[in-house]
């Protein structure tokens, strides 16, 4: 992931990279996501409910990303808001704080705060922790029956 400047190649910044992620999953560019990402990474989602298998790999990160039409018509509108990243004495890593906010058929507004630690090396994710509030997240999305029923089986 480059983009030309002055004649020669430079890499996204770790934020630049950060924003185009965050702003492409709320605008629904799942096609355009794996491409952020290095052919060998390590994306964790430590809150997942239920808990999801690392994805190491483009590939699955292309899997991760893809969500079936029927699926995707019926997703809550949602948008990214109260940014704030934090860049660290590793010029790699940032830690971003934001939440994204989904907009609910009845005009109301849900948010799901998120802390991403991302580590970016020549303009690609190779490591990502992402902390996702999964309570918030299935209920903006509609689905807090599908979060009990994970939670259910998970118990037995």
């Amino acid at each position: 992931m480059c983009v030309y400047h002055l004649g020669g190649l430079v890499s996204l910044s770790p934020r630049e990279v950060f924003l185009r992620l965050v702003h492409g999953v709320a605008d629904g560019n799942s096609s355009e996501l794996p491409d952020l990402y290095g052919e060998v990474t390590d994306v964790r989602h430590p809150m997942a409910t239920p808990e999801s298998e690392p994805l190491t790999s483009r590939r699955a990160l292309r899997e991760h990303f893809t969500v079936p039409p029927e699926m995707r018509e019926s997703l809550p509108k949602r948008s990214v808001v109260d940014v704030v990243v934090h860049e660290t004495a590793d010029p790699e890593v940032i830690v971003a704080e934001f939440a994204y906010e989904f907009t609910l058929p009845d005009d109301s507004r849900s948010k799901v705060p998120c802390v991403f630690v991302m580590r970016v090396r020549d303009g690609q994710i190779i490591e990502s922790r992402d902390y996702i509030d999964p309570i918030r997240t299935y209920t903006a999305r509609g689905d807090l029956d599908r979060l009990l029923a994970s939670l259910r089986k998970g118990a037995s």
